[in-house]
Order: C-alpha cells, then structure tokens, then sequence
C-alpha cells in the first residue's frame, strides 16, 4: 500500500502520539508497505520548535525508510484560543500543501488531535481520490471543554462542527477503547464504520528490569529508596500537583521518595509549590532519552497515572501500556468511569483511586509499600496484560487489516480503462435484469 500518514506529532517528539505513529509509520515500512509522513515541526511538550527545525517553512526528511514531510507551525508556550486558532489554521494550510505535493498515496491515514486537521485530509482525500482512516486518540472538542482549554461558546460550537464533519468524512475510523465507540455511536456515528484498535507498546524493549545497578537510580541517589515515580505530561488535565501534597503527607517515612520525570518547563511550576509546602521527598527530573526509557520505568517501585476530576471520562493516557510492559504495579488517580481505570482493573494491574485527593493516593502507595508481595504480584500481571493485549505487533496487524480492508473496494476497478469499467457494469446491470425477468 501507499500509505499518507497526517499526524500533527511525530517522532523526535518523546510523549503522547508522536512515538506511536512513528512506530506504526516505520513498522509499516518493514511491512513492505510505502509511508509518507506529513506533520509539523517539532515542537511538543515545550510548545517551541526545536532546534535544528527553526526558522523553516518546510523541511524534508527520511529515517528508516519513511519519507518526512514537515510544515512550520505558529506556537506559543501558552496557547490561548487565538493562539490554539494560528496554531492549527498554520498546520492545515501548510500541511495541505506538502500533502498534495508528493506521490499519490492509496490511502490516508489521520490522527486526531488535532481537530481541525480533518479539513486539510478532507481535500487531500478529494483531490487523490482514495479513502481515510481517522485514528482517533482523544474526543474533541469535549476533553477540551472539560478541561477549561476551550471556554469561548462561539469556538465551542466550531469545533462541535469540525468533529462531526471529521467523524462523516471519514471512510472508516479507529478508536483505542470500547467506550470510544460508544460516545461516537451516541453522536450518530454508524458502528460500522468504527474499529477498535488499542495502543500499542513494544514489550520486548520496555521490560521488566532489575531495580539493583539500575542506571536511573543511580544517577539520582535513589539507591534503597522506595520510589514512586510519575512520568510524562504536565499538563491541565493530569492533576500532578496532587503528587506535591501526596508527598508532603507521606515525609514521616525516609524509605519513600516521589519522582516525577516531565518538560522542563513544567517542572518549574511543581518546584515552586515544592518549594512552598517545603517538601524534601521529591525528585523532579527532564525527560530521559528513548534509549534511557526502559530504565526509568524499572527504576520504579510504583508508577503513576494521574487525571483530574473533569478529565472526559474517555481519554486513555499512553503511559499506560508503557507501564504495564514494564512490569511495576500501577496507582491509578483517575476517574472511577474513565478508560484508564477500565483498563486498570481489567489488566488487575494496579489500584484505582479517586482523583485529586492526596488521601486517597497515600492510602494506595502505603498499601504497597506495606504489602510487596502484593506489588509484585499486580506488576507482573500488568506485564502479562501487555504482552496479551497491547503488542505491537497485535496493533500494527490490525492497522493494515483495516487499511487493507478499506482499500479493496477501490482496487476493484484499478487497472482497467474508465470505458471498459462503464461497460463491465452495464453489462451485469442488464445480465441481473435478464435474470430478473426470467
């Protein structure tokens, strides 16, 4: 297949979707199938482009076999609507261009966030001709709203209509858990044109690991500490200050050190409530390299996942399956309704608490502090889980199936003169009404 990847977020991008479609783009490649990627500069968690990629319109690249296509972005540190506006109005004009510009793909292959790019696929789609499949990764503009990113009724009721015009455009769409369906299927989404394909880890490279001459450890004097670690975004809806006052609650005990591993930026903020609880168990640290990933999860006593009480109840952090792979149990702050507490319980990998309560998450990490036998026992089924469930190989077969599957129809026809397709229909067309009469 010739196969048009549009995704906002790409590898050298270390967090959410970016190592995903870059896995999924360059195992494809493996497969034998040819990718293009078109997407944006570099330029996520920090919200500034990265070195190396600035003062660009565009830039071409190719690594591991997929060509790379990149388009300049308006971004702010802090975008407010209007900045969220020219950040993704400078993705869809720009994208649209490259998108069109290369070979013609036989399918195109979508993410969402963001949004707005369902435009840009739309004509792409229109002027190639061929389906799309939208990879949908988070409901917007609802996980928005909830989370306050989008206040504005007029912006509200745009991105209202881009969602269902990117859900309608779409020839099929993906979803990454069941109650992604079932929002959709509520919105008047046919159930047909979904297919539930989960997120992915590579269980092979992120393993369980021993916690002894561990190389994170190490580097941050955790030697004989039981480390509770939180790695990723710091953003409006994972509630990481939580951790801040967790960790106040739990100074009594020398033997529990809080680490949390995220963009520098952000850190800053959690350093000045650090500074003002005067907490002194909490390591926080920039993001580690791929190649150092593995290590930091298994580093960890216990790993977190955190959301907000309004977090939309279906928005499903990647970090999961990562720490699953990793073979540590999970302490879920998370909304008791919500994708990732589905897939906690499901995996029995962890303990679910309630979101934004320090209590509760003290309560959760003393239980396993006291009991690791108990924590033992809930990462390896965590592990256990991933390798049944999560593997990439399990997603990548199921992303080719369903473009595969898509693309059929159109190739029932490929090859044959546009004359001779007219007259091979006519001729069943009036072969079926013979039979018809008879």
């Amino acid at each position: 297949m010739r196969i048009l990847l549009y995704s906002s977020n790409y590898y050298p991008e270390p967090i959410g979707i970016a190592p995903l479609m870059t896995e999924l783009a360059e195992e494809l490649v493996i497969r034998g199938h040819k990718v293009r990627v078109v997407t944006a500069m570099p330029n996520y968690p920090e919200r500034k482009i990265y070195p190396g990629y600035r003062g660009q319109l565009y830039k071409k690249e190719l690594r591991n076999g997929v060509e790379i296509e990149r388009c300049f972005v308006a971004i702010r540190p802090k975008p407010g609507l209007i900045g969220r506006v020219l950040l993704d109005s400078s993705f869809a004009i720009l994208s649209f261009i490259k998108a069109i510009s290369g070979w013609r793909p036989d399918i195109i292959l979508a993410t969402s966030p963001s949004l707005p790019a369902c435009l840009p696929v739309a004509a792409a789609k229109a002027f190639y001709r061929c389906p799309s499949v939208l990879s949908l990764q988070d409901i917007l503009p609802e996980a928005a709203v909830q989370t306050g990113l989008i206040s504005n009724k007029f912006a509200i009721k745009v991105f209202e209509q881009l969602e269902k015009f990117a859900y309608h455009n779409a020839t099929k769409i993906s979803v990454i858990t069941p109650s992604f369906a079932q929002n959709l299927t509520s919105k008047g989404v046919p159930a047909d044109k979904l297919e539930c394909i989960s997120n992915w880890v590579d269980t092979s490279y992120v393993r369980p690991l021993p916690k002894e001459n561990n190389a994170f450890r190490q580097a941050h004097n955790l030697k004989g500490k039981f480390v509770v670690l939180y790695s990723g975004n710091i953003a409006r809806t994972q509630g990481v200050r939580t951790i801040i006052r967790t960790a106040e609650q739990m100074q009594g005990n020398p033997d529990i050190q809080f680490v949390i591993v995220g963009e520098e930026r952000q850190l800053e903020e959690l350093e000045e409530l650090r500074l003002e609880l005067d907490v002194h168990n909490v390591v926080l640290r920039p993001f580690v390299s791929e190649e150092a990933f593995p290590e930091m999860l298994a580093a960890a006593d216990v790993s977190l996942i955190m959301q907000k009480h309004n977090v939309v109840g279906f928005n499903m952090p990647s970090k999961t399956q990562k720490i699953m792979a990793s073979g540590r149990p999970i302490v879920a702050s998370v909304p008791a309704h919500g994708s990732a507490a589905e897939a906690v319980r499901q995996s029995g990998s962890g303990i679910v608490v309630e979101p934004e309560s320090p209590t509760e998450l003290t309560k959760a990490i003393q239980l396993l502090y006291d009991n690791p036998e108990k924590a033992e026992e809930l990462g390896k089924r965590g592990r256990q889980f991933a390798i049944e469930h999560y593997s990439v190989n399990q997603a990548i077969n199921a992303y080719e199936s369903l473009m595969e599957q898509v693309i059929a129809p159109q190739n029932a026809f490929k090859g044959l003169p546009a004359a001779q397709t007219v007259v091979s229909l006519a001729q069943d067309l009036r072969k079926s009404d013979f039979e018809e009469a008879r």
